[in-house]
């Protein structure tokens, strides 16, 4: 299932005069950061590594600029940021739901000052109350350097698994919570929804003859499904 997308066209690295632009996007972030965030953070941690070092402080200061909503001057990190998509190579990014993980997939070719320049720009189009969660997680993912994989997901997530990338929001998020409380639609009432919680509250727990390996993530993930369901109605 693709949960976010982002197009980054970039002119060639031997071109006078290099140029960045913003192609088609999806880019949900409701709540904030969302799949969206996700992905602009994940495009710059898998492209930092490559980004000279020099320049790594006007990356940061323009992350500010561009949340605070400052007209920004150009060029910077020595690219053009443009409208004009003309003479421009175009490259994907995208967000790939797969079951319960989630996973990147990520266009390699060119040079990686674009795409990070790119995600930061894209994120600087979003509106002014979901830009903070965003960039906060865009410069967590700058300051990545690992591999691009199930660890990274985790640590842009902010969780220990990947299958938990559902809490992010959206309608998967809520099929996630069902799926939790072993039903099959939202159409129930809030009472049935605390009354099936604490049922399946108590067979979780080791004092009521519950497992106590992977006890607390069993109620913690009971918690957040009652928290999404209730806050479905």
């Amino acid at each position: 299932m693709l949960l976010a997308e982002l197009e980054i066209l970039h002119s060639r690295p031997v071109a006078p005069t290099r140029r960045v632009a913003i192609g088609s996007t999806t880019l949900p972030t409701d709540p904030a950061p969302g799949y969206g965030g996700i992905l602009l953070a994940g495009i710059a941690a898998a492209f930092v590594s490559a980004i000279d070092p020099d320049l790594l402080g006007d990356l940061h200061r323009l992350t500010h600029q561009l949340q605070d909503g400052q007209r920004i001057p150009q060029p910077r990190l020595r690219h053009r940021f443009q409208d004009d998509q003309v003479g421009l190579n175009a490259h994907r990014h995208r967000l790939i739901g797969d079951g319960e993980r989630l996973h990147f997939e990520f266009d390699e070719k060119g040079n990686a000052a674009p795409y990070v320049l790119g995600a930061v720009y894209a994120a600087g189009r979003l509106p002014a109350d979901e830009r903070p969660p965003v960039f906060e997680l865009i410069r967590q993912g700058l300051l990545w350097r690992g591999d691009i994989g199930p660890e990274l997901v985790a640590y842009l997530t902010g969780t220990g698994s990947s299958r938990r990338w559902a809490l992010v929001g959206g309608l998967e998020s809520v099929a996630w919570a069902l799926d939790v409380f072993g039903l099959e639609n939202a159409g129930v009432d809030t009472g049935d929804v605390q009354r099936r919680f604490r049922e399946l509250l108590r067979q979780a727990h080791p004092d009521h003859g519950g497992a106590s390996d992977g006890a607390a993530d069993r109620i913690n993930d009971l918690t957040t499904a009652r928290q999404i369901l209730l806050g479905a109605r």
